[in-house]
């Protein structure tokens, strides 16, 4: 899935903090985004198996939310919010397309890496590939209570983040064959920075 719907998952799972504890509630909004967005840092470095890892965020953010409840403060919330929206966002990427430069193809058995089992897990395509449809409805629809909920900044974020998931909806499968087509052309230093992917055979015609 792509980040923007991440990110947003985030954020949507410190919305209950806004009733039950809204003081802590815009540190909640930022570890979850944060949590959401952390794992694809490593976007360029092992793509979904360097910071991704489904069984481990699960077990830390059960044993954070622990101790967000026992002890609630800035910290424990935030830690709790942040390692759910890690642990989220690498599960949901077992449901989504392949780790492959055209997704959409299938051509592709690695979804996300399970460091505890030393194996990839395959790809689930509930939602098809990051940038799909319906991975465009599923942002929409995750920001739906998030703009009912907050204001101001925390709004603002919603929208842009609304606008980027559009925007690359529409462009997702010209980026694949802009990156096909420019890779061949990268200078050599740069090439180890690339994920394989990007070195995939040509753009089909």
């Amino acid at each position: 899935m792509m980040l923007p719907t991440h990110v947003l998952g985030g954020m949507l799972l410190a919305a209950p903090l806004v009733r039950v504890a809204p003081e802590l509630a815009p540190i909640g909004f930022v570890a979850g985004f944060l949590g959401g967005l952390f794992p694809d840092l490593d976007m360029y470095v092992g793509h979904r198996k360097t910071l991704h890892f489904p069984v481990y965020y699960s077990a830390f953010a059960a044993l954070a939310l622990f101790a967000a409840l026992a002890v609630p403060s800035a910290a424990t919330v935030g830690a709790a919010l942040f390692l759910l929206g890690a642990a989220v966002h690498s599960v949901a990427d077992m449901y989504g397309g392949g780790l492959e430069l055209r997704p959409w193809e299938g051509n592709s058995d690695r979804a996300v890496y399970d460091h505890y089992r030393g194996t990839w897990i395959a790809p689930r395509q509930l939602v098809r590939y990051d940038g799909a449809v319906e991975d465009l409805a599923l942002s929409i629809g995750l920001s739906l209570p998030l703009l009912y909920l907050l204001n101001g900044l925390f709004q603002q974020v919603v929208l842009g983040t609304l606008v980027v998931a559009a925007v690359y909806t529409m462009t997702r499968r010209h980026l694949a064959e802009l990156a096909a087509w420019i890779t061949p052309y990268a200078p050599d230093a740069l090439l180890p920075f690339l994920p394989d992917r990007y070195h995939d055979d040509d753009p089909k015609q």
